[in-house]
């Protein structure tokens, strides 16, 4: 009798793409939590206040222990605490002085430019699906242009991309979710010098209880979910599949908000979709540094002597961040 294998890459893409896709809920779920803190100290504010206390939750929930980090890894972790600051603020800037699908528009610019570098072959082709069902879904054309908007919109774009890669680099060199425990604080801390003097004077002890609250919503769990997902997507997979979340916002507004949208976004709900689909399919990791030592905890050098002992090579079993997952107000 013949047992059947699982198709390990096939796994681990559709397990990829399940938590992406539950971390794009998590943050519409959590920007439409956020609106009435959005309401009394900003969406800089209400951003900043999330990333502080996640800056203090990561920490707490992890302990991670200095000795389970490299020099390499060590700074890899600070990087992405720097562009994931980056990337909300600057998109926030942006928001401010552009109609909101122009700014998500060349925001998506940054995994959009992940997923086409990165891509091979014809699997080019889902970034591409994907750029067309994103400009369908903001309709950029129906504001005007503002160049420090644009700019800002800009630099958004590239903190983005820079967040997927070193997310997954981070996934790949630090066991567990230790990186984020790192990361987080060092995205507190730039977020508190952009815009924590601005903000402080408004805050209440109801305020700092909610923000706590939302805080676990997002982006605390979204990042974690990212992470994860891209120990096992590669960053154009995982690039391509960002597109679904503009789509996603445009169905909980007619869901939840009643909004009903026009033929433009429908039709970019199919392009994305398509591309999704696309990306899932062909978006598995074939090879991976960490992914027996981050499921696990294992460190690094205990795992690769294990691996030398038994004669295997270093490579974990199963192909392996990030909106996120850099936190964003809208699609």
């Amino acid at each position: 009798m013949t047992t059947r294998t699982p198709n390990l890459p096939v796994t681990a893409a559709r397990a990829g793409t399940a938590l992406a896709l539950t971390s794009m809920v998590c943050v519409q779920l959590g920007l439409a939590a956020s609106v009435a803190m959005i309401d009394q100290v900003g969406a800089e504010g209400a951003a900043w206040l999330r990333l502080a206390w996640a800056g203090v939750l990561l920490p707490v929930l992890v302990r991670p222990r200095p000795s389970a980090f490299t020099r390499t890894g060590l700074l890899t972790c600070a990087a992405l605490g720097v562009v994931t600051a980056g990337v909300t603020m600057f998109f926030m800037a942006a928001a401010a002085r552009l109609p909101l699908g122009t700014a998500s528009a060349l925001e998506f610019l940054g995994p959009l430019g992940v997923a086409v570098a990165r891509g091979h072959g014809g699997r080019k082709l889902w970034p591409l699906l994907a750029a067309v069902g994103v400009l369908l879904l903001t309709e950029p054309w129906h504001g005007g242009t503002d160049p420090a908007g644009v700019a800002y919109a800009l630099a958004a774009a590239v903190c983005w991309a820079a967040y997927i890669l070193l997310t997954q680099r981070v996934g790949d060199e630090v066991a567990g979710l230790r990186g984020l425990a790192v990361s987080m604080p060092v995205a507190a801390l730039v977020s508190t010098a952009a815009v924590g003097p601005f903000v402080l004077g408004r805050l209440t002890w109801e305020l700092l209880l909610v923000g706590l609250g939302l805080a676990v919503l997002l982006p605390v769990v979204p990042f974690i979910l990212e992470l994860l997902a891209l120990r096992r997507l590669t960053t154009a997979a995982f690039g391509t599949l960002m597109s679904l979340e503009p789509a996603m916002a445009v169905v909980i507004g007619l869901v939840l908000l009643h909004q009903v949208p026009g033929w433009a976004p429908v039709v970019g709900i199919a392009f994305v979709v398509v591309a999704g689909i696309g990306a899932e399919r062909t978006g598995a990791r074939t090879e991976t540094r960490a992914e027996s030592r981050a499921e696990t905890g294992t460190e690094p050098r205990t795992q690769v002597r294990t691996a030398a002992s038994a004669g295997h090579g270093a490579g974990g079993p199963l192909p392996e961040p990030g909106r996120g997952h850099p936190e964003r107000i809208g699609p």
